[in-house]
């Protein structure tokens, strides 16, 4: 397994690891660093600090770096390792960067998600990354891509440490149409796990450009219950804060959210009076302290399937 020690998630990256090896690659698996050497002008030198030769390769990559600095050095990486005479490549990703991009809205636009799924491809053998933002982003890929689901492990976790969320009232949003098979899985997996059902509710929203939210609705039935909202990525936060003040004013009780991705670039104070708490996975480095905030581990979700692919078992049993 590899990662740079100068990273900002490598406290995940040792947890990763450690489950990796508890689960029974043990002394078959190591930590190696790799690093970013930097030049005056910022160019970088990427080094492997041990031989890999012949060795299956896990890169675990950092999701907090610039959108540029991410590719490149991902890109550097596995160019490093492929040549390197690394066995396999396999990288890591636990926020897949530049997947907002999928399709062609507009004239004249590169379908991002495609280019970094081609220069991926290009050194590296299979990827394994969580909740992508749009799953159709697989078929970029000539490589296998391990797409895995947070819904099942994080459901569990909520309602072990909240049960006072689970309700006959409880109802499970989308905040937008492109959401609701997201927000179908969690009411599959808490119908599993407790036996009560959710309500569906989606949220529709128009965008008038990045960043920007025009008319709001919400389809289903809100008035007097809890809900709580899931999604993939938090980035202003401003679809939440619509999301949520509409169901008050619809006359919702004790609003909740989930986020895979959570990069906050308005910060939580924004939030916060709209929501009861806000959970969010570790995919990128949670640098803030909140009491209505709380940080759901998924080391262990990737650690077991580090473990199972390289025991070459299947990964589906974490999807049950």
């Amino acid at each position: 397994m590899l990662a740079n020690p100068q990273c900002k998630h490598w406290h995940f990256v040792e947890d990763t690891y450690s489950r990796a090896r508890n689960l029974g690659l043990e002394d078959r698996i190591e930590l190696i660093e790799i690093t970013a050497e930097f030049f005056r002008d910022n160019e970088f030198k990427t080094k492997i600090k041990k031989s890999i030769r012949g060795k299956t390769c896990f890169l675990i990559h950092d999701s907090s770096l610039p959108p540029g600095e991410w590719l490149s050095r991902l890109a550097f990486a596995n160019y490093a390792m492929k040549y390197a005479s690394a066995r396999e490549v396999i990288d890591v990703i636990p926020y897949m960067l530049f997947s907002r991009q999928d399709r062609k809205d507009e004239s004249r636009v590169a379908i991002s998600a495609k280019v970094v799924a081609d220069i991926i491809g290009l050194y590296a053998d299979r990827v394994i990354t969580v909740d992508l933002h749009a799953p159709q982003i697989q078929g970029f890929y000539d490589i296998p891509l391990d797409n895995l689901y947070s819904a099942p492990f994080v459901s569990k976790k909520i309602l072990q440490n909240h049960p006072e969320i689970l309700s006959e009232n409880l109802a499970v949003m989308s905040p937008d149409a492109g959401g609701a098979a997201r927000a179908k899985n969690f009411i599959h997996e808490i119908s599993k796990l407790s036996g009560i059902t959710p309500t569906l509710v989606i949220g529709y929203k128009d965008r008038p450009k990045p960043g920007e939210i025009g008319d709001y609705r919400i389809l289903g039935d809100v008035e007097g219950r809890d809900v709580h909202i899931v999604d993939d990525i938090l980035d202003s936060g401003k679809t939440f804060a619509r999301a949520a003040e509409n169901l008050k004013a619809r006359g919702s009780r004790n609003v909740y959210a989930y986020v895979t991705h959570s990069i906050f670039t308005n910060g939580i104070e924004p939030l916060k009076n709209y929501f009861e708490r806000i959970f969010v996975s570790n995919t990128r480095p949670i640098e803030i302290i909140d009491e209505k905030l709380e940080v759901i581990d998924l080391s262990d979700l990737f650690g077991e399937a580090i473990y199972r692919t390289a025991e070459g078992e299947s990964l589906s049993q974490l999807f049950e």
